[in-house]
């Protein structure tokens, strides 16, 4: 309300005759007063503005920054994405591509069977206050459950505790085929003791291990899909990975119309010196994090053409698992991210990217946590 008061004032004192920033320079004085016109006062812009395209667009930029609100207003009402602009789309893609694997251990950017037989599994962690009470407050569930990159931005009605978590995330079990599907975007991915040229050892090695736990466990039919997107012409290129995966989601989905569920499950990247390891049931095992697209960003608000129909599901299944593993097994997960683009979450209502471990942690502490996040996919999906 300040910015466009002072605005205001100013357009009145141009009008008047007087230009209050002719020390700053005339010629750029009613740049900056035009394009402010263009923003506020959209009319008297249309009849007054005579401004250089390029200049108009590097003050567009300052006086966005400066005004947050209108520049969102801006780009919800005006701005469209140059979806023909390939060049653009793929670095997009490509900043997609990358961005699940380059968040650091605090959280910060760098690079179903008879339950009354399974053993009760705990780890040294806290549990935290998960009361419907506690998770209706925004700032509380921000605080205590979310790590909200710099890039991204969430309100408090995109972000309801109590509305996450009374979704229903149970799965149809009367009906035949496979529930869960699994898959790796990033299938090269290896740890801190995995063997060359073993894919028993890689990222797909742990998705074969899950997939066995689900499927023979805790009787929920899984697919795993192996496919590999993130080699080209034989060299590692994770630059089109998310885009290349699709069509076979696509295909997979078409023809199992039975799943539900759909997990990428990742192994994270962190600085050599961390290592994401709890101890459950006195077993080191690996901490896992669950990783949400928003399909927007700071600077430009909502990427219609990364658009996800599913968010607020997606938002509800991994805090159901976030609430689930804190109950159970506090210290095995850590804070859910959250980040821009979409991460080819919009195929299912209930899908997962999970960043288990990292590659500082070796294979058999990776297939520990499977054994828990088995678990917790069966509590919730199941209960």
């Amino acid at each position: 309300m300040g910015v466009i008061l002072l605005v205001l004032a100013l357009y009145g004192t141009v009008q008047a005759g007087f230009h209050p920033l002719d020390h700053i320079g005339g010629q750029m004085a009613e740049i900056l007063l035009g394009q402010s016109e263009k923003m506020y006062l959209p009319g008297a812009s249309c009849a007054e503005r005579k401004m250089d395209i390029s200049v108009q667009s590097l003050l567009a930029g300052g006086i966005r920054l400066l005004a947050p609100i209108g520049s969102y207003v801006d780009s919800q009402e005006t701005e469209e994405t140059d979806v023909e602009d390939d060049a653009t789309y793929r670095l997009i893609l490509a900043q997609q591509a990358g961005d699940e694997n380059e968040v650091g251990a605090d959280g910060t950017l760098v690079s179903g069977t008879d339950d009354s037989a399974q053993t009760t599994i705990h780890t040294s962690g806290t549990p935290i206050d998960t009361s419907i009470e506690k998770m209706s407050n925004f700032d509380y569930l921000l605080g205590n459950f979310y790590t909200v990159d710099s890039t991204t931005m969430i309100r408090p009605d995109e972000l309801n505790g109590a509305d996450l978590l009374s979704k229903n995330m149970k799965i149809d079990q009367s009906t035949e085929g496979p529930k869960i599907l699994i898959y790796h975007t990033h299938s090269q991915e290896m740890f801190a003791d995995s063997v060359e040229g073993d894919p028993s050892t890689s990222i797909v090695g742990i998705g074969d291990y899950l997939t066995t736990l689900l499927n023979d466990t805790y009787h929920i039919p899984t697919m795993h899909h192996t496919g590999v997107y993130d080699l080209i012409d034989g060299k590692l290129d994770r630059s089109l990975a998310y885009d290349l995966a699709k069509p076979d989601l696509q295909k997979i989905l078409e023809e199992n119309p039975s799943i539900e569920v759909v997990i990428d499950l990742h192994r994270d990247g962190v600085n050599e010196g961390t290592h994401l390891v709890t101890e459950v049931n006195g077993k080191p095992t690996a901490q896992i994090m669950f990783f949400n697209g928003l399909s927007k960003t700071r600077a430009n608000g909502e990427i219609d053409y990364l658009a996800n129909p599913y968010i607020q599901d997606n938002l509800s299944f991994s805090l159901q698992m976030q609430v689930a593993a804190n109950n159970a097994y506090p210290g095995f997960t850590r804070r859910i991210y959250l980040r821009g683009y979409r991460y080819n979450m919009h195929f299912m209502p209930k899908t997962l990217l999970v960043e288990a471990g990292a590659q500082t942690n070796t294979v058999e502490e990776m297939r520990n946590a499977m054994e828990v996040l088995a678990d917790l996919l069966h509590t919730v999906l199941v209960g």
